[in-house]
């Protein structure tokens, strides 16, 4: 997209409008915390307005935000290994709008990150193998490993919730 011919406002604001809600699922996605989430929808945004890349096509530019979100959630998840937060009150009623609720969404929440981002591309993202690879940096045949057990785990701990058929 040529951003010369475009007034910068708009370009960020129709970038915002219209990836917005794909970068929160896969922020949330990765971290399971709604405010983390929103926080790295908006330091996202903030790296595109900083850089402006020139995209060559809308998949490049849909592809970009998803890289750098999955790294920016990775940094945050590196961060808080390394430097663990305590809450400030343990009375405070944990609220959240996506709270487990038996569901194969909740149990998605639940996988460990490295089976977590790549089934949500790949399921709800719609994209193919070779692309995550790309994605998130990693070999093809990583992330249909890792498609693979993440599927079993969900397979696992869905089978009480759903009867003993084959989940996925």
């Amino acid at each position: 997209m040529a951003k010369k011919d475009v007034d910068i406002n708009v370009y960020i604001s129709s970038v915002v409008d219209k990836y917005s809600d794909m970068v929160y699922r896969t922020a949330f996605h990765a971290l399971t915390d709604t405010h983390y989430a929103e926080d790295i929808v908006q330091e996202v945004f903030l790296k595109l307005c900083r850089s402006l890349p020139d995209f060559e096509s809308e998949e490049h530019e849909k592809a970009w935000l998803l890289r750098v979100t999955i790294n920016m959630c990775k940094n945050y998840n590196r961060k808080t290994y390394t430097h663990p937060s305590v809450e400030l009150s343990e009375t405070i009623p944990a609220t959240d709008e996506y709270s487990s609720d038996g569901s194969v969404m909740s149990a998605v929440r639940e996988l460990p990150e490295k089976y977590r981002t790549p089934i949500y591309l790949y399921y709800f993202e719609g994209y193919p193998t070779k692309e995550i690879a790309e994605i998130t940096g990693t070999n093809q045949n990583t992330v249909l490993s890792l498609l693979m057990r993440g599927r079993k785990k969900l397979g696992e701990m869905l089978k009480g919730e759903f009867g003993e058929d084959e989940i996925i």
